[in-house]
């Protein structure tokens, strides 16, 4: 069973950039689609991003589209957000996870297997 845990959140304003890391142990990254979701407070979990198991395939919720870029280096079982020109929206903790579907399929179901603890991400107007 893979093991995940976010790092790089923070308290940043409107415009500025971040980049969040998922780092994986217990398991080899390449075996699963990565993915990342936020929750806001009183609000549903939603999915932000995923990539596909060798990173040829990416899909975006449409609000981040432009603005958000994921990445996979399978080598250093690590998954990566990062996060430009953010704004007070995004304010959410960010959760990573590893999934046995392909990325597509996370992107349309909102489901995966693995889930981290999630990392806070405040964005000040």
């Amino acid at each position: 069973q893979v093991q995940l845990v976010e790092s790089g959140g923070g308290l940043v304003q409107a415009g500025d950039s971040l980049r969040l890391s998922c780092a994986a142990s217990g398991g080899t990254l390449s075996t699963y689609a990565m993915g990342w979701f936020r929750q806001a407070p009183g609000k549903d979990r939603e999915f932000v991003s995923s990539i596909s198991k060798v990173g040829t395939a990416v899909y975006y919720k449409e609000v981040v589209k432009g603005r958000f870029t994921i990445s996979r280096d399978n080598a250093k079982n690590t998954c990566y957000l990062q996060m430009e020109n953010l704004r007070p929206e995004d304010t959410a903790v960010y959760y990573c996870t590893a999934g046995l579907a392909t990325a597509r399929t996370m992107s349309e179901t909102l489901k995966s297997n693995y889930w981290g603890q999630g990392t806070q991400v405040t964005v000040s107007s």
